[in-house]
């Protein structure tokens, strides 16, 4: 079969960023005068999800310094639900592996799996909360503020989503996924949120919003009394920043890795435009991609391929590196079992495009759309098909780095990645 020939496109993106991170963490912590609230010696919970946020390291040990200059006692919590196949020790693990460890931060790390049931929403919704966490003086919610991969509204992820499903560990998010579906996201996350901010004590917040390279664009201190409405701006300001396919019409997309640690779907759907449909776009979403192919799995993910049965095809080391347990976990707690499917696979990616290409449609091989991206966080840099150079003429926002190639192929048969070619 004769491939389409590949352009290296670079994309211009909005790109504001934070220079002096620690500076501006504590820049920001300083802003809300915590030290009227918080006595020497009272314990302070600060939690850390299971997302590859960048620079989290770095944030995180920002927040720990400020909250030990005023005298207090900080701790990392884990807050991430089901990740880490629902166990204390592969939470732990999973905050470990991004350089957040007891020696890096200088404090204790507590991970359990157990909660407490704080209270109940007006819908008779039990709140979970990390015993850990409801056992400090004092609560810290940091997270990054982005689109949602299934839920659109005001508040889709970020500071309530941690207070919900974070917190909320494995016991809450299996129930919060339950109400969700016989009631409205909004509704669910706003109540629970209300309770949590009520009844543990959470000092404040620190939103992270990041732009389209991957980097912190925004960080804000955020008192518990504006939650809801400093989270809406947040979310605005995120969607603007994030980054996105060049075309909107694919006939291919190819990935080269999926993980967690890219997105909750380990794709994130408000790039490949499935949010509201597994194997489809629906007139909701501006993406329109007709066939998906997954390479791999990213290592930081540990097996767990949740989101894998987005895509239609993979390869054979693909299906072989999935946790089914840890993946099946995840699937079921958060509402969608069919996200851990396993597509259909090849043993080389040779064999997978061969396969792939009759299902786009009338349009041949060489003539196809097709676009090879990293993962759905790393989109600077992408190879597209030349099927879209009279665009490409036509866009400034788009610098074509070379002139076209075919499609690269190792002595195995595969695909180099994006990042090698």
């Amino acid at each position: 079969m004769q491939f389409p020939q590949m352009l290296r496109v670079r994309q211009k993106f909005n790109n504001p960023r934070v220079n002096d991170i620690p500076g501006e963490v504590e820049t920001q912590l300083r802003s809300l005068s915590l030290g009227q609230k918080v006595r020497p010696g009272q314990t302070v919970a600060i939690t850390v999800g299971s997302r590859g946020i960048a620079n989290i390291e770095q944030i995180t040990k920002a927040i720990v310094l400020h909250f030990r200059s005023l005298g207090a006692v900080p701790f990392i919590v884990p807050a991430m639900g089901s990740h880490g196949g629902g166990t204390a020790e592969g939470q732990r693990a999973i905050v470990e592996g991004y350089g957040i460890t007891e020696a890096t931060m200088g404090c204790e790390i507590r991970a359990s799996m157990e909660t407490v049931i704080v209270d109940q929403t007006p819908h008779g919704v039990p709140v979970h909360f990390d015993k850990h966490a409801f056992g400090a003086d004092h609560v810290v919610v940091a997270g990054r503020v982005k689109p949602h991969t299934n839920f659109v509204g005001e508040i889709e992820s970020g500071l309530h989503k941690m207070m919900l499903i974070g917190l909320g560990k494995h016991n809450g998010a299996k129930i919060y996924h339950r109400a969700i579906t016989d009631y409205n996201w909004y509704d669910i996350v706003t109540s629970v949120g209300e309770r949590v901010l009520k009844k543990c004590k959470v000092i404040c917040g620190v939103g992270i919003v990041e732009n389209a390279f991957d980097e912190t664009a925004l960080v804000a201190a955020v008192p518990p009394e504006t939650f809801l409405q400093r989270e809406k701006e947040l979310l605005v300001l995120a969607k603007q920043w994030m980054p996105r396919l060049p075309f909107d019409d694919v006939h291919l997309l190819i990935i080269d890795e999926i993980g967690k640690n890219i997105s909750g779907t380990g794709m994130d759907t408000n790039v490949i435009g499935r949010k509201y449909n597994d194997h489809k776009a629906t007139e909701r979403d501006q993406t329109r991609v007709r066939t998906i192919f997954v390479r791999s799995l990213t290592k930081a993910t540990k097996g767990n391929a949740t989101g894998i049965g987005m895509a239609e095809f993979t390869n054979r080391r693909t299906a072989e590196a999935v946790d089914r347990k840890i993946t099946a976990i995840n699937a079921i707690t958060g509402g969608h079992a069919p996200a851990a499917a396993i597509p259909i696979w090849y043993d080389t990616d040779r064999e997978v495009l061969e396969n792939a290409f009759p299902t786009i449609g009338l349009p041949e091989p060489p003539e196809a759309r097709v676009i090879q991206i990293s993962n759905t966080l790393h989109l600077a840099e992408v190879l597209v098909s030349t099927a879209y150079r009279p665009e490409l003429e036509r866009r400034s926002d788009l610098e074509v780095m070379g002139p076209p190639a075919e499609l690269a192929f190792d002595a195995a048969g595969n695909l180099f990645p994006v990042a090698a070619h």
